[in-house]
Formats: structure tokens, C-alpha cells, sequence
């Protein structure tokens, strides 16, 4: 090569290097644990008070889309004391006007009671149902806070699609309510599984696969009470099952962001992919403020087993938590907000996207009002 053109390279190396890298956008390394999501919502749609077959319509904690169906199972969080312990079967319909969506309708097609062990419905204050998610192989997985204060413990448990009980996931005992010592641990009352989900690929040609079941409390273990003013440490379960064999694989440390003047908990999670991607939910509580809800998104994959730690008091700076990143404060919505728990993704909108749909829980509570919001999500692809 000639003098000349080894020269010119030399001198327009530098250049060549520093305009690379200002077209290259600088990418922060917490930025690659999470998907590229958007989310925009498109509208709310409040079901009236209304009773379905000698049952009251109400206390909607969690939601699940069934898409070979196009329906959506909704639990009751009724502890048997309405009416017996259930859930509904939803039909909704989405309207469309130019680039307007919104849901039309959302009608009960069916309501279903839950029957316990023995085959009977669950006896009043047994049961305090919160969670349900759908399973590869059509079952139902329910999850219950318990009724802590009357040591009824929590649980995990598969039903089939007429309410009929199949199993239970394995509990491990720091989450029963008990006093050991003369110290409460376990669950607090009506704080303990409330979010639940589980993966959407469950079959692999033609063969049911194991799936993951994760699920969390809505707030911390009496024996992991931090400070007031501190984020709630809270336990993240992941769960293997299979045909005939279920194993805890994991816990991991999830923070609940602390509220001014409010009180707030995890209320729901959504899986997204098979990456260790999740949505969570978050709702908070204050006599002055009222409600009001927070989506997050969350990465799982670094964060630290927790299963052998005895309690999350004290200095936990050496447990890596769940990773997870603000995506909607629903303050910002400008509409009133009633007390949701449920999420799910369902179908595809009218414009071929992904709708996600939130839902309250009215506590049966007639000053309170049963809320379904919708959102097109975006980035899940």
C-alpha cells in the first residue's frame, strides 16, 4: 500500500471511530433486561350491579383469557359468605369506530361453584379465593390468601373447568399462619396470594409439556415486616409442574414501591414470555387519596434465590431483587379508579394488536364499582 494511502488511513481512522459511535444510540445495561413495550389506553367500561343465577356479580380479583374459547374465567373474591365460593365465565365484546376501540359489552355466560377436596363447595371463611390462572391442559389454578387470623392457611390449587378440585401446589411453611416462640409468621390477614400467573406454551407437538406457575403475596411475611417507610419485600414463587409431580424451583425478592399516605401491595402478575418477562400490578389505598394503580414492567432473571433465607428484616442489600421498571401510572389516566386486581391479555383488537384488560374488585361494596379498563399493548411479538 502506498505511503500516502497508509496516511490517510491512519488520519481518518479517529474520524471513523467517533462518527460510529454517535449513530450508534448508547444503550444503558439495565435497558436490555426488559421488552420494548408500549402501552396505550383505549377506554373504560363499568359492568352494572347485578346478580347471575342467586349469586351477586361482584369481587372480581382476578382474570384469565381462555383463546380457544374467546372467553375470560373472572374469580369472586366472596369467601363463601354471599354465596358460594366461584367464578364467571365473561364474554366481551370490543366496538370500533375509525381508530376508536372500546369495549361494547361484557356479559356473565355462566357462573361455576369451586368444590373443595371432598367434592363439597368450600364452607364460609375456608376460602378466600384471589388469584386464577389457565392452565395448558384446561384446568384452573386458584390461589387463596386464607383466612390467617382463623389459622385457614393459604393455597395453590388446580380445579377443572366445572369448579371440580384436581391437586394442590406445595405451600412451603414460611407462609402458614402460625405463632412460633411467641412470634407470628406467615402470611398477614388478607395479604397473602393474591397475584398469580402462569406461561402460555404448555404443549410441544401434540404432548402436554411441564409449565411454570408463579405467584406472590400481596405484601410481606409477618416475619419479613420492614420499616414503615421502607418498599415491602415481598416473595415471588415459581413453580414447576408436570404430569404427576410439582417442585418449587425458586423464590425471588420483589419491592413494593412505599406510598405516601397510602397503603400498597402487589395485586396481580402476567407473564409475557418464556424470558422471565412479567407485568405486575400494583394498587394503592388512601383515606385521602383513593385509589390508585401502577403497571410494572419486570425482569426476573437475575434476581437472587431467596428459598433458605429465614426473613427479609434487616439489611438485605445482598439480595439482588426482581428488576423492574415503571410502565403506566394509572393516576395519569384522569378518569376515578376503583380497586383493581385482575389483568389479563386477551384477543387481538379489531386492529389486529393486543389488548390487555384490567378489572376491580367492587368488595361488594355499593359505593364501589366494577371497572374494566382496556389497553392495546404493544412490543410482545
Amino acid at each position: 500500500m502506498p505511503y500516502c494511502s497508509r496516511l490517510l488511513i491512519v488520519l481518518l481512522a479517529p474520524l471513523l471511530i467517533f462518527l460510529t459511535a454517535c449513530s450508534i444510540p448508547q444503550v444503558k445495561a439495565e435497558d436490555r433486561l426488559f421488552l420494548d413495550l408500549s402501552i396505550d389506553f383505549l377506554g373504560e367500561y363499568r359492568l352494572p350491579k347485578l346478580t347471575f343465577e342467586d349469586a351477586p356479580v361482584g369481587g372480581l380479583s382476578g382474570l384469565t383469557y381462555d383463546r380457544q374459547r374467546d372467553r375470560f374465567y373472572a374469580i369472586s373474591d366472596d369467601r363463601s359468605e354471599r354465596a358460594p365460593a366461584r367464578f364467571y365465565t365473561l364474554k366481551l365484546s370490543f366496538d370500533e369506530a375509525g381508530e376508536a376501540i372500546a369495549i361494547h359489552s361484557v356479559e356473565i355466560e355462566k357462573v361455576t361453584t369451586l368444590t373443595a377436596e371432598d367434592g363439597r363447595p368450600y364452607a364460609a371463611n375456608t376460602i378466600d379465593p384471589e388469584g386464577i390462572a389457565l392452565s395448558p391442559r384446561q384446568t384452573l389454578l386458584i390461589s387463596s390468601e386464607g383466612v390467617s387470623r382463623d389459622g385457614v392457611p393459604p393455597f395453590i390449587d388446580e380445579f377443572d373447568l366445572e369448579g371440580q378440585w384436581q391437586s394442590r401446589l406445595p405451600i412451603p411453611r414460611k407462609f402458614l399462619p402460625e405463632t412460633i416462640e411467641g412470634q407470628p409468621v406467615g402470611i398477614q390477614d388478607n395479604l397473602g396470594f393474591e397475584a398469580l400467573t402462569l406461561n402460555a406454551n404448555g404443549s410441544a407437538g401434540g404432548r402436554l409439556e411441564p409449565f411454570r406457575v408463579f405467584s406472590a403475596t400481596e405484601s410481606s411475611l409477618q416475619q419479613d415486616l420492614p420499616d414503615p417507610a421502607s418498599p415491602q419485600p415481598i416473595r415471588f414463587l415459581h413453580y414447576l409442574v408436570g404430569e404427576g409431580q410439582t417442585t418449587l424451583l425458586a423464590e425471588h425478592l420483589y419491592l413494593v414501591e412505599p406510598v405516601q399516605k397510602a397503603t400498597n401491595g402487589l395485586t396481580e402478575l402476567l407473564t409475557l414470555d418464556q424470558a422471565g418477562h412479567f407485568l405486575s400490578l400494583e394498587r394503592s389505598f388512601g383515606a385521602l387519596t383513593g385509589f390508585n394503580a401502577q403497571l410494572f414492567q419486570m425482569a426476573t432473571g437475575v434476581a437472587t434465590d431467596i428459598s433458605g433465607v429465614a426473613t427479609l428484616k434487616g439489611d438485605i442489600s445482598r439480595i439482588a431483587p426482581i428488576y423492574k421498571r415503571s410502565l403506566l401510572n394509572l393516576q395519569d389516566l384522569g378518569i376515578s379508579l376503583d380497586n383493581l386486581e385482575g389483568m389479563a391479555i386477551g384477543s387481538r383488537l379489531p386492529d389486529g394488536s393486543r389488548s390487555l384488560i384490567l378489572v376491580s374488585d367492587d368488595n361488594f361494596n355499593p359505593a364501589q364499582v366494577t371497572q374494566f379498563l382496556l389497553f392495546r399493548i404493544r412490543g410482545l411479538e
